[in-house]
C-alpha cells in the first residue's frame, strides 16, 4: 500500500497581478499598438461599448489618453471607466471612418455623438424586371432591378410626386399578379393615369418611351422633357388630333406644376443635401433639406444626442464642427449620398469624409460652406429652420418637464419618471388578438421603443382581455428580468399603466409579482361611462379609485397616452387580420410553390375560380400533374 501526500496546498501559488483600468490599461496597450489606420473602442465594467474612435495612428491617437490631460470632465470619465479596450488595424484612414461610423450606429456608445430619430426615407422606383416597368413608391436596400430616385423627406412628398408622374406619363403602379390578371382597362385608365399597357391599349415599344420620358424629368431633363411634349402637341393640332393635343396639355400642366408647388427650386442646384446645425443649451438641431433634379423634396430635422457625449478634442476643433462631422458620417451610412453636400459648418474631416464617400458611392462627393450666392441662400433658410425647430422643441421639453412632474404628484411617485408604459389590447370576438406597448419619457414618445405581442396562447377563452394582458406582461417582463440579470436596467419603466379598471390592474399585479418586479408602479386607467373622455377612474393598489380634475393638463396628458397605445393596438390588430385575409388557401396545399399557384391564379383568376375547376381542367395547367390536380381538387371539397 502506497501512501500518497498531496503537497501542492503548501505551496505558495504566485500572486496574480491585478488588473489594469483607465489610464494604466491604455498606457499598457500603447505598447502593442501600430502607427497605423484604425478602430478603437472602450469597454467598461459590465462590457458595454463606451466610445468608439478612428484614427490615422492608433498608437499616437490612443497614448493621447494615457497622458492625463484632457480638455474636458467627460473624456476624464470616460476614461477613469475603461476597463479594455478592443482594435482593429484598417487599410487606410477613410476604412477606419466608415468602420466607426458602422460601429457607432450599432454599439450607440454613451459618450459618442449620435444620431437619433434616425429613418430610412422613401424613394420612387421605376421596376425594370418587367415588360412594362411599374412606376412605385419603394422604402429600404436597392434589392429591385430598375431605377432609384431619392430620397424624399416624407411619404407625402413623394405620394404628391407619383400623382404627379402618372398624370404626365401613364406609368403603370399595379402589382405583375393584377397587371396579368387583366382583361379590361383600370379606373386608372379611364381617369387618364394609366396607358394599359396590361390589356394592349399600348404598345410595349410606345410604354417604354413613356418610361423613358419619366426617367428622364426625374433625372432632372425636365426642360428637354416638356420641350418634346409641346412638339407632340403642336403636330397633334396640326394634324386635327385634338383630342390628342388635349391628352399631351394635360401632362405638360402636370409637370408645370411640380415646380410651382415646391416652395424653393434653385436654378443652381441640380441635386445637393443641404445642411445645417444649430447647437443652444446643450441640445442640437440638424435640418436636411434634399434637392434633385433641380426640385425641392422636402425637409427633415435630426436631433443629435450630445449630452454625455466625449467626443475626441482636437486643436482647433470647434464643438459643431465634432457634431456635423459625426452627423453626416452616421446619416449617409444606410442613405444615397448625393454629389454636393451644402453646410453651413465645415466639418473636422471634410477631406477624409468626402473620400470615404466617394468609397461608398463610386463618384466624387463634394462637401462645401457656401459664402454667398443662391447656395449661401438655401443654407441660411434651412439654418433658419433648425434654429425654429430646436425652440420649438426646447419649449415642448420644458412643458414635458411640467407634465410628468404633475404625474408624479397626482400619483404619489418618488420622482417624475423617466419612462412610462402603456398597455392595451385589441381583437375582435378574440380573433388576431394583439397586445400594444408604447413608451413615453422627457422627450414625448419614444416610438423606437413600442412593441408589439401577438397573442399566442391556446389555452385563452376567446375575448378574455385578462388572460391576454397576463400574457404580454408576463412576455414584456420576463425579458426585463433577463436583461437586468445581464446587466441592462436600462428598459426598466418608471410606471406602467393598464387601459382597464379593478380586473385589468389585478391581472398585471398578480403577474409582476410572480416575476420579482413588484417594485415599479402600476396604475389602471378606466373608461368613463360611455368611454366618455374627462370622467376617467384611475385604479391604484390599496386606494379608491379617484378621478382627475377635468380640465387638468395632467389628465390630458394621461388621456394622450391611452389614446396613443390604443392606436397603436387598433394598428398592429388591422395589420394581422389583413394579413390573415391575404393568405390564399393555395398556400396550404402541397406540391404547390410559388410557381405552380402564380399559373394556377393566371389560368382561373382567383383560389375561388380554382376550388371550382375539375381535375381535368386543373391538369391542363403547366407544371400541374394528375397526383397534384387530384390533391387540389380534393383539397377544396374536403369540408
Amino acid at each position: 500500500m502506497c501512501l500518497v501526500t498531496d503537497t501542492t496546498a503548501d505551496i505558495p501559488s504566485p500572486a496574480e497581478p491585478p488588473k489594469l483600468s483607465g489610464a494604466a490599461l491604455i498606457k499598457d496597450e500603447v505598447t502593442r499598438l501600430p502607427d497605423g489606420p484604425g478602430v478603437y473602442r472602450m469597454i467598461g465594467d459590465a462590457g458595454e461599448v463606451l466610445y468608439v474612435g478612428k484614427a490615422k495612428s492608433l498608437k499616437k491617437r490612443v497614448v493621447q489618453y494615457a497622458q492625463g490631460r484632457f480638455h474636458t470632465n467627460r473624456i476624464a470619465h470616460m476614461v477613469d471607466a475603461t476597463r479594455a479596450m478592443e482594435f482593429v488595424t484598417t487599410r487606410t484612414e477613410a476604412d477606419a471612418l466608415l468602420l466607426e461610423i458602422n460601429l457607432i450606429k450599432q454599439l450607440k456608445p454613451r459618450f459618442n455623438v449620435l444620431l437619433r430619430d434616425d429613418k430610412s426615407f422613401p424613394e420612387i422606383l421605376i421596376r425594370r424586371d418587367h415588360d412594362a416597368a411599374q412606376l412605385r413608391k419603394h422604402r429600404g436596400a436597392h434589392a429591385i432591378k430598375g431605377d432609384y430616385f431619392g430620397p424624399f423627406a416624407s411619404a407625402w412628398a413623394v405620394n404628391r410626386t407619383l400623382n404627379t408622374l402618372q398624370k404626365a406619363f401613364l406609368l403603370r403602379s399595379c402589382s405583375d399578379s393584377v397587371y396579368e390578371t387583366r382583361d379590361r382597362p383600370c379606373m386608372l385608365h379611364q381617369i387618364k393615369r394609366c396607358a394599359a399597357p396590361c390589356t394592349g391599349l399600348i404598345s410595349l415599344e410606345d410604354y417604354a418611351g413613356l418610361v423613358d420620358q419619366a426617367e428622364a424629368f426625374l433625372r432632372g431633363k425636365s426642360r428637354a422633357v416638356m420641350g418634346q411634349m409641346a412638339k407632340e402637341m403642336e403636330a397633334a393640332a396640326e394634324d386635327l388630333e385634338f383630342e390628342r393635343a388635349a391628352r399631351l396639355r394635360d401632362r405638360i400642366r402636370a409637370l408645370a406644376a411640380v415646380a410651382q408647388e415646391s416652395q424653393i427650386n434653385p436654378d443652381t442646384v441640380e441635386e445637393a443635401d443641404v445642411v445645417a446645425l444649430h447647437v443652444e443649451g446643450g441640445q442640437a438641431c440638424v435640418q436636411v433639406f434634399f434637392f434633385r433634379a433641380g426640385q425641392n423634396w422636402g425637409n427633415h430635422a435630426y436631433f443629435p444626442r450630445i449630452t454625455g457625449a466625449a467626443e475626441d478634442e482636437e486643436e482647433g476643433v470647434t464643438e459643431e464642427q465634432r457634431i456635423i462631422t459625426a452627423f453626416l458620417g452616421q446619416f449617409y451610412d444606410d442613405k444615397p449620398i448625393p454629389r454636393l453636400i451644402l453646410a453651413n459648418v465645415q466639418p473636422a474631416d471634410a477631406d477624409l469624409l468626402s473620400e470615404a464617400f466617394a468609397l461608398k458611392s463610386g463618384r466624387k462627393v463634394e462637401i462645401a460652406v457656401p459664402k454667398r450666392g443662391e447656395k449661401a441662400d438655401l443654407v441660411g433658410h434651412a439654418l433658419t429652420n433648425a434654429r425654429e425647430a430646436l425652440g420649438r422643441r426646447m419649449a415642448e421639453g420644458s412643458a414635458q418637464t411640467k407634465l410628468l412632474a404633475g404625474v408624479a404628484e397626482a400619483f404619489k411617485l418618488d420622482a417624475p419618471p423617466e419612462r412610462i408604459e402603456v398597455y392595451d389590447n385589441s381583437h375582435i370576438q378574440g380573433t388576431n388578438a394583439v397586445g400594444g406597448m408604447i413608451v413615453a419619457g422627457p422627450e414625448g414618445f419614444m416610438k423606437g421603443q413600442y412593441r408589439k405581442f401577438n397573442i399566442k396562447s391556446t389555452e385563452l377563452t376567446p375575448g378574455d382581455d385578462y388572460g391576454m394582458m397576463k400574457e404580454v406582461l408576463k412576455r414584456r417582463f420576463s425579458r426585463l428580468v433577463k436583461e437586468e440579470e445581464e446587466g441592462d436596467d436600462a428598459n426598466r419603466p418608471d410606471l406602467v399603466l393598464v387601459d382597464g379598471g379593478k380586473g385589468q390592474l389585478d391581472a398585471a399585479l398578480e403577474i409582476m409579482a410572480d416575476l420579482g418586479v413588484d417594485d415599479i408602479t402600476v396604475i389602471g386607467v378606466a373608461k368613463g361611462p360611455d368611454r366618455d373622455a374627462g370622467l376617467e377612474r384611475f385604479f391604484i393598489p390599496g386606494q379608491t379609485p379617484f378621478m382627475l380634475e377635468p380640465k387638468s393638463p395632467v389628465l390630458y396628458y394621461l388621456q394622450r397616452l391611452r389614446d396613443e397605445a390604443h392606436r397603436f393596438a387598433i394598428g398592429a390588430h388591422r395589420t394581422r387580420r389583413s394579413m390573415d385575409l391575404k393568405k390564399n388557401p393555395l398556400d396550404e396545399i402541397e406540391g404547390v410553390g410559388p410557381g405552380r399557384k402564380k399559373a394556377l391564379l393566371h389560368a382561373f383568376g382567383s383560389a375561388k375560380g380554382v376550388g371550382r375547376a375539375s381535375v381535368e381542367d386543373l391538369i391542363k395547367v403547366d407544371g400541374v400533374s394528375q397526383a397534384l390536380a387530384e390533391r387540389i381538387h380534393a383539397f377544396f371539397r374536403k369540408g
